[in-house]
């Protein structure tokens, strides 16, 4: 079960890597198309040596805009 803070949007996984040139990059087209995005895990991902990959996580609402985002980049993500 998710539990959620009353008026906070739900986040969802947009993309997964490793690379955390990659990571920043994408996090900065996100913030210019004003999109809140966070990197989860990313002190997990360091820890282990890049065995799990960060997540770059979105609002629900933002997925599909953020998606587009990333192909008109060239950037893969899930989906």
């Amino acid at each position: 079960m998710v539990k959620t803070v009353k008026g906070a949007a739900r986040m969802v996984e947009l993309l997964r890597a490793g690379d955390p040139v990659l990571l920043s990059y994408v996090s900065a087209l996100l913030a210019d198309a004003g999109i809140a995005a966070a990197v989860w895990d990313n002190h997990m991902s360091a820890t282990v040596g890049g065995f799990l990959p960060s997540r770059v996580m979105v609002p629900d609402g933002d997925l599909e805009i953020a998606r587009k985002l990333l192909a008109e980049a060239g950037i893969p993500c899930r989906g």
